[in-house]
Order: C-alpha cells, then structure tokens, then sequence
C-alpha cells in the first residue's frame, strides 16, 4: 500500500507539472500565434476576456467589442487596434464596460493606436478623412446629474444593456489610458448619431487619462457625459463637432488640453449641465487650466456655455476665432449666467488673439457675451467689466495649428495652482518651450 501510495503520488506530480508546462506552452503558442499575423476580435456577448493585446500584433475589431464588468483588457505599449468599416448596426467600436478595466498604458516613443483598417500608418491617410470606424468607449459608475440617474452612452443602441452608464462612485477607477492615438473615427450608427473619438460616460477620478489624441473625428473629440475624470495632456484636432464636448453634471479637471478646428468644425468647446432637468445636480463645473484652442476665423465661438453649465478656465491661450465665449441666458430660474452670477462660471487669466477680428481690447464684449432669450445690455456690460478686471489680456502669443508652442510665451499674471493634481507651471497655454504633442 506505501509503494502504491507512493507511486500514485509521483503520477499525480508529473500530470500537475504536465499540465502547467502545457499551459505554458499554450500561452506562448498563443501569443506567438498572435504575433504572425492580425487577429480579428469580435463579440458574441461574453466580451473579449481578461487579456493582453502584445504590440507586434494589428487588432481589428470587428463590430462592438465590449470588455465585461469584472475583465481587465492590457494593451502592450506600440500596439495597433484597427476598426471594421461599417456603419449602423456594422460599426466597430472598443466599449469598456462598467465594472470593467483597460490599461492601455503607452509611451512616448511607442503610443497606443487605434485607428481605422484603411490607415496604413504611412500618411495614406489625411487629417480630414473621418467616419471610418467608431471610437474608444468607457463608461464608469460615477454620478450623473440626470433622471433617472443611469443612462445610455450615445452611439450604442438602446437594447446593448452593456451600454449603461453612471453609478454613486465619484472615484470609480476604470484603468489607464496613456500616450494613445484615435484616428479617424466617429461613424454613423444610424439618424445622425456618430460615436465620439473618446466617449466618457460617467468616468470617475480613480482613472488615469493623461497623454492622449483624437485626429479627425466625425463627431467630438473628446465628450464627458457627467463624472469626476481628470484630463492632462489632451489633443483634439481636425474634427468634424467640438473638440471638447461635456454635460450632465461633468465635474472633473483639466490641465494642458489642445484644440486645433478645420474649416468645417464647430466650437472648441460645448459646455452643456443638464437636459433632464436642465438644473440637475451635481452642476457641471470642471476646473480646466492651460487650455490651447487653435480656431479658423471662419468657425463658431471658441466656448459655448449652456444649459446650466458653469466651469472654470484659467491661464489658457485662445486664437483665431469667428467669435467668442457666450454664455446663454434664458428666462428661467437656472441658466449658464446664473452659474456665472453665482462665482461657479470663470474666465480669468487668459490670453486672446485674433477673436472676433480683435487684436487689441477696443470691446471686451466680444470675448466674453451673454447669449439667448434673457440677455440685455446691462448683463454684457457686467460681463466686460469682469472680463476686464479678471486678469485677462488681449495679446498675440504666435502659435498656429502647425506649431502650438508660443513664439511668444505669455508668462505673466498666472492665476494660482491651488490644487496639487495640477502642474504648476510658469505660462499660459498648454506648452511651455516643449511641444509635447509632437509625433
């Protein structure tokens, strides 16, 4: 009975080392497997897994891709993610789930891609080419200032319950976004709604964004649907709505963000607080710092506040704009100018250029104005004054869309970092002498 014992134990060893030699094997095969050709990913409801996306791999996905509540997707620095053409119910899109994570964590010398099948990465495609995928999607369970206060992110259909957002949560972490790229995304799901170039659907404070740019989308940028998300490092150029799109309560940060419009773009920023109730809380008040906002004389306002939004812009740079910031007023008890009478709306310590056709402050009014059915002369008087007074200056920093960086550094008369999370640093705008989006 020993020897038995004894020897049944030894078979019991040796199938167990088998076994987890064959499972090493098999990890490697995979992986080597992955790296000899693209692997297409697709969905059949289960999501793509707990994984790890390896760099010497293309990804295309193939329709909606989710990553499920409870599965973690690693993407390997310098790894590429293709999406299918397709419009309606053939788009393809990266959707993490609430109670999902992603650690898409680059570098600078090997970003993170997504991009459409098309791109060849060699230029064959150019800066206005949008539409031909759909985008990054992630959606956390932080709070909305919406009823009921869970919704449904915009670009997934209603009956794709995995498309919920929003939560109770304000610090909910849902991974690591850095030194990534999205190109040429925002295809049309169908009655005009495309999907963003990063759609943040209740994103919360424990989530790292940081080093991150969208490249002609159809639709926004960037949007914040309601959360507590922190943003440094962000670029959004050449596309086709807004650059940086928020509503439903956003009230998160932001530091060094860049928007270069096209011809055919429209604000810089969309600011919205709520729909539904429109004085919905909590209010969209974010705290942006060291914007860049690169216009063409020939598009819309550099900002639009609306809808009960406030927020708060400070030591930023703005250039070459049709017109200005507008902040709507309307006949009702809560309004965007309301925000602003009520110290939760400021612009200060900026720098202007080229607004409105204004080089020189001749008329404050045209950088900052009341807009909408309740505004009045007095309002926009107020409204100069406090324009005037507030630290803001007319002056030419000497930035284009080619070359952000400040020719002209505009280094005086900075309002305070008074929050550890953001950089203290010594000029307006979003760049110092380093262009950090370079590349």
């Amino acid at each position: 009975m020993k020897t038995n014992y004894f020897n049944y134990l030894s078979a019991v060893v040796i199938a167990v080392s088998l076994f987890i030699t064959s499972c090493d094997k098999g990890d490697e095969a995979q992986k080597e497997n992955e790296t000899k050709a693209g692997v297409v990913l697709t969905d059949n409801g289960n999501g793509i897994g707990t994984r790890t996306l390896y760099k010497d791999t293309t990804y295309i996905l193939d329709g909606f891709v989710f990553v499920n509540a409870g599965q973690t997707l690693t993407i390997q620095p310098g790894t590429v993610i293709k999406g299918k053409a397709g419009q309606g119910e053939s788009a393809s899109a990266l959707i993490v789930a609430r109670g999902a994570k992603i650690i898409a964590e680059g570098t600078k010398d090997e970003p993170i891609i997504f991009t459409a099948e098309a791109d060849s990465l060699n230029g064959n495609i150019g800066n206005n080419v949008r539409g031909l995928w759909g985008g990054l999607i992630v959606l956390g369970k932080a709070r909305l200032n919406t009823i009921p206060a869970e919704q449904q992110i915009e670009g997934i259909p209603t009956t794709e319950v995995r498309g919920a957002f929003g939560g109770d949560n304000d610090a909910d972490n849902s991974g690591v976004i850095k030194y990534v790229s999205i190109r040429h995304g925002g295809t049309d799901i169908g009655a005009g709604n495309e999907i963003n170039g990063l759609s943040l659907g209740a994103v919360g404070s424990g989530t790292v964004i940081d080093y991150v740019e969208i490249i002609a989308n159809a639709d926004d940028g960037i949007e914040f649907f309601g959360g507590t998300v922190q943003v440094k490092h962000a670029l959004a150029a050449y596309c086709g709505d807004d650059s940086f799109d928020y509503d439903m309560g956003y009230r998160g940060k932001g530091q060094f963000w860049v928007s270069i419009q096209s011809d055919d773009s429209d604000r810089n920023g969309e600011h919205d607080g709520g729909t539904d109730p429109e004085d919905g809380q909590p209010y969209a008040i974010p705290t942006i710092y060291n914007a860049t906002y690169i216009g063409v004389t020939t598009n819309k306002s550099i900002i639009t506040f609306r809808d009960n939004a406030g927020g708060f812009y400070y030591n930023s740079i703005f250039v070459n704009h049709q017109n200005g910031i507008d902040i709507e007023k309307l006949n009702s008890v809560q309004h965007s100018f309301k925000q602003w009478e009520d110290g939760n709306l400021k612009i200060e310590n900026n720098t202007f250029y080229n607004v409105a056709g204004q080089t020189t402050l001749d008329n404050p009014n045209l950088f900052l104005y009341a807009k909408g059915e309740g505004a009045t002369d007095a309002d926009n008087s107020a409204l100069a004054t406090y324009f005037t007074s507030k630290g803001n200056e007319v002056a030419n920093p000497s930035i284009s869309a080619t070359n952000p960086v400040p020719a002209n550094p505009q280094t005086g008369n900075l309002y305070p970092y008074n929050d550890s999370w953001f950089d203290a640093v010594n000029y307006r705008g979003a760049f110092g002498s380093d262009n950090w989006a370079a590349g």
